[in-house]
């Protein structure tokens, strides 16, 4: 299943594909598996950024989310015709939480071995760097074979390009730490409310993608 999974989901557009054992959220106890899809940012359109977002930045992060839940609605289905359940969870979510989603995909990420965590708090994908969107599919299917031995270590260490380049001053230029999930690296709230203020007439101000930009990481070659 994990091969038939991968090439389905090439097929259909990812760049990369993960699997990892989980704690779901409670509503979904039972879907303890999770699949992860990687789709990769157009890296014109991210160049092209410098001090603040532009409008195809943002028409292209809300089209890349919308391919990503494509993707995991098929992957889905797929499982669920397997005799697996499933729920996928939103590229870009809204939960009703104070900048949190129904389920962390950076999480699933690391744990599928596909990176690990920025200073930024954004996923850093092995291959990509932080130019990257993430999708999950939460399913009851034991697709252990995918699991990776180790968790990945930031490749950031004394890097600080992305706190000096944060408008906000929102990042805190701490490492994370896997021993210590919850260790804060961004400030949220200061992050959702510089870009409302200022990148209004972008996008509503919901997205900025400085950070991505201005990161050294690359991935690898």
């Amino acid at each position: 299943m994990v091969e038939q999974l991968k090439e389905l989901a090439y097929a259909l557009g990812a760049w990369e594909i993960g699997f990892s054992h989980v704690v779901p959220p409670d509503e979904y106890r039972e879907l303890d598996n999770a699949v992860t899809v990687v789709v990769k940012l157009s890296s014109s359109v991210i160049e092209a950024i410098s001090d603040q977002p532009t409008y195809s930045y943002f028409h292209h992060y809300r089209t890349v989310n919308a391919l990503i839940d494509q993707i995991t609605l098929r992957l889905g289905m797929y499982l669920e015709k397997a005799g697996a359940r499933y729920v996928c969870v939103p590229a870009s979510q809204s939960h009703g939480r104070a900048y949190e989603g129904l389920f962390s995909h950076k999480k699933a990420a690391v744990l599928s071995g596909l990176g690990s965590i920025g200073k930024n708090a954004l996923f850093l994908s092995s291959r990509y760097g932080a130019r990257v969107r993430l999708g999950t599919v939460l399913t009851d299917m034991d697709l252990s074979a995918g699991y990776p031995e180790t968790l990945k270590d930031s490749p950031c260490q004394d890097c600080m390009a992305c706190v000096k380049a944060c408008p906000a001053m929102a990042i805190f230029g701490e490492n994370f730490d896997p021993n210590l999930p919850g260790k804060k690296l961004v400030d949220a709230a200061s992050c959702s409310e510089f870009m409302k203020k200022k990148f209004q007439l972008i996008g509503r101000g919901s997205v900025c993608g400085i950070c991505i930009r201005k990161c050294p990481y690359s991935g690898e070659k």
